[in-house]
């Protein structure tokens, strides 16, 4: 059987009984050092990694979401380099939904985020792989009667010298899945690595280029009707009545479809089902809706904005993300104080592939179900499938399929996505007996104006200098909506959503006394998590202030900031050396301006440094520099990709990006009039990896969170004013 459009057999695997091998290990901590696996029958498996076939073929098991960042080939590197494999011969494939096998070691469940799938899956991977090898060279030992210590391995071959007799890891595979499961076997030492660190292609880049990668929004079934959902202008307005005769007049047209609010009355509106597309954009264009909106979100963004600030006041409720010492006495009695305001806006995740995911009753009376999705959270997404259907989760098998881009939009916790197709199916199918396969599409349209969103927010920051120029003292005031827990309910205690507050100017700069402090303002937007979380804007307003403080201290800015790193030395490390590379301290060419940021995220430490310039009222990035240490590199290739796309991101906010409301409907629809950065924007780029022994850390997010403040504090030294918004607006 295979799954519709993918032409694909289905994802499971199969135990080579006499055939070829298939292994495991339990997961164990990062740090841990290798644990017992289990037993070798198929029974015993509990986390299978690798699939050797007979022909010598190497399928590395992906438990990890590949949304862009290459994740496939950084986790098969790590693997086929534990077992000192043939990299011409290694294939991957994704996971099934399978959080007792699949689960994220840091989350506990099976889920993409954070960049931290090369971290949390190096010691697994590694200890999967040389148990392996270690197998491998058993089979070998007892078909040759040779003791084991005369064996090595060499690029998907055991060999052993005295002799010169060798054989192909598909030679030994049967004979090796007979043997018990080797317990205690520690991977070879980095440095004995033959594939880490060095740049080889994608695996999945072939596929994509000639288009035989097949995304959610590409899957066809038998059957199958198209769905598109007309949401309300207003969030959190619902349905008061519908017209849709017109609609259903439209040839094609199967159903119009009344939905109720889902989580965060996201999915409220009304659905047409169509045999096609066409169809289903004709039919809901006629749609006459009434919508009740008592309990609408009605504010527009300069409303928001006054809210905010007044919210940042000190006497308002928060939560203290972090109290060091006495901040409030130690500004009184600083030399000079320094106060600014940062405001930055909602975005949208804006990936290239909209939403899109297709449902399937099968089994007939026996009432399961199948659902094709690039799900960056399956756990979520299968417990809503569960919850909302009502049937066991053996019923409901989740294919996950990679994605066009997520940014975090296609990791909700309330499934708001995978919900919606669910009650399309549910809805259609009470409606008019209709089991056919539902897809239910996003247009660009809905992406940009159907939420969700990088929180709006606005950072208040009072700092303190001492005599010498050092930084003594700050108070740091937050007000962003949480991505965790929603609104602030009333008469319900708020606890500290460290995804708003992380990477912020106290928990990266020495300052010894210091209060960061969050405050939850109720709005009815909905809010979801975006690349780099809180980095992406705490990044902002602590690299752009250390350069106002150092301005006011007299002091350059590096040296300013490396006057404060004394706790942080890889991250004044990445910084000197971006400085040096970018000439820092040199000769421009005339209207030319140098700006530095840096910032440590998820354990990887980038700085960079953006030269820029003004062309007729434009900000135009000429060079960006960039120097990230992410410990041991398993792909120079594609941490120069993702320092690259990140770039790239990070630029599209500090340039562009911005959602607005007026009377709390969104403003912007499409590339338009929500631009991303443009081929010619592009900056050229220099990018230095460190070499390092430290264990590997992510790199889809960290780059792209520094370049904003980069290109913030070049604009402020050519105009002479602070930039303290994003997008940056020049004044005419």
């Amino acid at each position: 059987m295979t799954h519709g459009g993918l032409g694909l057999g289905r994802r499971h695997f199969i135990v080579l009984a006499g055939a070829g091998l298939t292994l495991g290990v339990r997961p164990s901590a990062v740090a841990a050092p290798a644990s017992a696996p289990a037993p070798a029958d198929a029974a015993g498996l509990t986390q299978p990694f690798v699939r050797l076939a007979p022909s010598g073929e190497i399928t590395v098991i992906v438990k990890h979401l590949d949304m862009g960042q290459g994740i496939a080939t950084g986790l098969a590197t790590i693997l086929a380099d534990a077992m000192d494999a043939d990299w011409s011969r290694v294939r991957t494939e994704a996971a099934p939904f399978d959080p007792s096998r699949y689960k994220h070691l840091l989350f506990g469940m099976q889920s993409t985020g954070g960049s931290t799938s090369v971290a949390y899956s190096w010691q697994q991977l590694r200890e999967a792989g040389a148990v392996v090898r270690a197998m491998l060279l058993q089979a070998a030992a007892q078909r040759w009667s040779v003791p084991l210590q005369q064996l090595s391995t060499l690029r998907g071959q055991v060999l052993h010298g005295a002799s010169g007799r060798r054989a192909d890891y598909g030679e030994l595979a049967h004979e090796a899945a007979q043997l018990p499961v080797p317990t205690g076997v520690l991977p070879r030492p980095v440095a004995e690595s033959g594939l880490l660190g060095r740049p080889r292609h994608r695996l999945d880049q072939a596929d994509m280029l000639r288009g035989a990668t097949r995304y959610g929004i590409d899957i066809q079934r038998p059957g199958q009707r198209i769905a598109l959902i007309q949401r309300p202008p207003r969030f959190g307005a619902t349905v008061a009545s519908v017209d849709d005769r017109a609609a259903r007049a439209v040839p094609g047209v199967r159903g119009v479809h009344v939905l109720a609010p889902g989580p965060a009355g996201s999915n409220a509106g009304v659905v047409v089902v169509a045999d096609h597309t066409w169809a289903a954009m004709q039919g809901r264009r006629l749609l006459q809706i009434q919508w009740h909106e008592q309990g609408a979100e009605r504010r527009g963004t300069a409303e928001l904005k006054a809210e905010f600030r007044r919210l940042a006041q000190a006497d308002e409720p928060g939560v203290d993300a972090l109290v060091r010492g006495d901040a409030a006495a130690a500004l009184a009695g600083a030399a000079q104080r320094h106060s600014a305001d940062f405001e930055l806006p909602y975005l949208a995740h804006q990936a290239m592939e909209p939403l899109a995911a297709v449902a399937e009753w099968t089994g007939g009376a026996s009432g399961q179900c199948q659902i094709w999705a690039a799900s960056q959270n399956p756990s979520a997404d299968h417990g809503a499938a569960v919850k909302l259907l009502g049937l066991a989760p053996s019923q409901i098998q989740l294919h996950v399929l990679p994605a066009g881009g997520s940014f975090g939009r296609r990791a909700t916790f309330s499934a708001d996505w995978i919900s919606a197709l669910l009650q399309v199916l549910l809805a259609h199918r009470a409606a008019v007996g209709d089991e056919a396969p539902i897809k239910l599409m996003w247009t660009r349209e809905d992406d940009l104006t159907g939420g969700f969103y990088r929180p709006m927010n606005l950072h208040r920051l009072r700092a303190g200098l001492d005599a010498n120029g050092r930084l003594v003292a700050l108070e740091h005031t937050i007000v962003a909506q949480s991505f965790l827990f929603g609104a602030p309910k009333p008469g319900v205690a708020l606890r500290h959503d460290p995804t708003v507050t992380e990477g912020h100017l106290a928990g990266r700069y020495d300052v010894p006394h210091a209060r960061v402090r969050w405050v939850s303002p109720s709005v009815g937007v909905p809010v979801q998590m975006y690349r780099a979380l809180g980095y992406n804007h705490t990044s902002f307003s602590k690299e752009v202030l250390m350069d106002e403080l150092a301005a006011l201290a007299g002091q350059d800015a590096l040296a300013f900031r490396l006057a404060h790193l004394s706790g942080h030395p890889r991250q004044a490390a990445v910084l000197t050396l971006a400085a040096r590379r970018a000439g820092w301290g040199g000769a421009l060419p005339a209207g030319h301006a140098l700006g530095l940021a840096v910032q440590e995220a998820y354990k990887t430490f980038v700085a960079q440094v953006a030269q820029v310039r003004i062309d007729a009222g434009r900000v135009v990035v000429v060079r960006v520099v960039c120097v990230v240490d992410c410990g041991v590199v398993i792909n120079p290739d594609i941490v120069r990709a993702q320092m690259e796309g990140g770039i790239a991101f990070g630029l599209s906010a500090a340039l562009h990006g911005e959602i607005t409301l007026e009377d709390g409907q969104v403003q912007q629809s499409n590339f338009h009039d929500a631009p991303v950065l443009r081929a010619h924007e592009m900056p050229a780029i220099d990018i230095t990896l460190v070499a390092s022994d430290e264990a590997p850390t992510g790199v889809g997010e960290p780059g792209s969170v520094p370049i904003m403040a980069a290109v913030a504090n070049a604009v402020a030294r050519l105009t002479g004013r602070p930039v303290r918004q994003l997008p940056i607006r020049l004044a005419r």
